[in-house]
């Protein structure tokens, strides 16, 4: 059974947020501070029908040990399903496997999953990247949601798009409608072009399309590093939460943004 539906938007419009969790901690060595439980309320306060979600954290022994001692605690269960609001469905692959655990792309919906896919996309041993696609049940329609984070070089991100390029011709039949949001590392914005040669055009609103979603640094964000491509929607509305309350929980910001088929 899904999630009761929001109150924020009709039905016929899709809500979704794209957002980089930076594993649930922020800060450095003895100032690193635990941040999980602040992102469970930040992220049911966005009511999103989707949420995709990087740099979720599967488990970790060090930081569980580390934050045990704290007044919540570390979430016994992954992080994925601790932030899941209340009757969402959760679907989460490991991209990178480290000493103390492993983590990965998630994504959180109020509509019924189909099957979980997992497709790698490393471009080299160094960096563990890959792309989390479910098919997602809305509205009577199918609509295929893949969660991204590409790597840190240029030369390597311009490669996972073309992996990403064939990954969507092998696996998302042409007419059915398709969603591809998460943190693309693009600080030069030279992803625009290659992705659009396959078929997705950046969410941005019909009303502004030049309208600059800057996500990175959360402090001062000057970059749009997270995004959503789209095929066989057109974008209504989009913004980015502000204010110290989101600057401190990641260095990301969210991206949110409302659709309509067509």
């Amino acid at each position: 059974m899904r999630h009761s539906p929001s109150r924020q938007h009709p039905e016929h419009v899709l809500r979704l947020a794209t957002y980089n969790i930076h594993k649930g901690v922020r800060g450095v060595g003895p100032q690193r501070r635990l941040e999980i439980h602040n992102l469970g309320v930040a992220i049911e306060a966005l009511d999103a029908d989707l949420v995709f979600l990087q740099e979720v954290r599967n488990g970790n022994r060090a930081e569980a040990r580390r934050f045990n001692r704290s007044s919540f605690g570390w979430p016994s269960e992954g992080q994925a399903d601790f932030l899941a609001p209340e009757g969402y469905g959760v679907a989460y692959r490991t991209n990178a496997v480290t000493r103390d655990g492993e983590h990965g792309n998630a994504l959180l919906s109020r509509w019924p999953l189909g099957d979980i896919g997992h497709h790698d996309v490393s471009d080299h041993r160094f960096e563990q990247r890959g792309l989390l696609h479910v098919p997602v049940q809305w509205q009577g329609l199918t609509v295929h949601a893949v969660v991204v984070h590409f790597g840190l070089m240029h030369a390597g991100r311009v490669r996972q798009v073309q992996r990403l390029a064939d990954f969507i011709q092998a696996t998302v039949p042409r007419g059915e409608l398709l969603l591809v949001a998460g943190d693309f590392n693009d600080w030069g914005e030279k992803l625009d072009g290659p992705i659009r040669d396959f078929g997705l055009s950046r969410a941005v609103p019909e009303s502004r399309p030049s309208q600059r979603l800057c996500t990175f640094p959360s402090r001062i964000p000057i970059f749009t590093m997270d995004r959503i491509y789209t095929r066989g929607w057109r974008c209504l509305a989009a913004t980015v939460p502000r204010g110290l309350s989101w600057a401190r929980m990641s260095d990301h910001l969210p991206l949110l943004a409302e659709l309509a088929p067509g």
